[in-house]
């Protein structure tokens, strides 16, 4: 292989590796700031990776509705699921890793340290301030997601009732998401017959 063959080949190859490395990296600094579970990372997500351009808007929003209705780690799964979309299998995995690294070593420095900061005047501050900054977190992108989805008053119905089965009937969030999932099919199937 001569040098021009072997500049070429290196010149193809490495944007692919380099945006791995960068999805690893985007996640790993998303991971490092998501405090207050999982959907506290949701608009972290979007201003990094719709700022970006590596995806649209919608695209993101479509990945976050299916992320909600899989099981395990909300950030592991969005974070899996936008990498998946962006680069594949090697891009979802490294997306994944991403979000775990950074709080995986936070845990075990505070498991390692914990004991000592306990009873520091000054940690149990900084922790007191951020519960509303995490509330704020959690709340902005249900906004977001309203204006994403064009909510209607009629389609704003549906969120509700499933709120209210959820909070005053004690409905397992489990039958709510399924109901979702048939409801949606069932629509669209109606929708396409009355096209016919």
């Amino acid at each position: 292989m001569n040098f021009s063959s072997g500049f070429l080949i290196k010149k193809a190859v490495n944007p692919y590796f380099r945006m791995l490395g960068k999805l690893f990296f985007t996640f790993t600094k998303i991971g490092l700031f998501t405090i207050g579970g999982g959907y506290a990372v949701i608009p972290l997500i979007e201003r990094d990776i719709v700022s970006r351009e590596w995806l649209s808007r919608d695209e993101f929003y479509e990945l976050l509705s299916i992320t909600e209705s899989l099981p395990g780690v909300f950030a592991t799964n969005i974070a899996a699921l936008v990498g998946y979309k962006i680069k594949g299998i090697k891009g979802g995995v490294m997306a994944a890793l991403g979000t775990i690294v950074a709080p995986f070593v936070i845990i075990i420095l505070i498991a390692i340290f914990f004991r000592r900061f306990q009873e520091n005047i000054w940690v149990e501050r900084a922790f007191k301030g951020l519960r509303p900054a995490v509330v704020a977190l959690i709340v902005s992108p249900c906004f977001t997601a309203i204006k994403a989805n064009r909510l209607t008053y009629k389609t704003a119905l549906i969120p509700i009732a499933a709120l209210l089965l959820m909070w005053q009937f004690n409905v397992s969030p489990l039958w709510v998401i399924l109901f979702g999932c048939f409801g949606g099919i069932a629509y669209h199937m109606i929708k396409e017959k009355g096209k016919q």
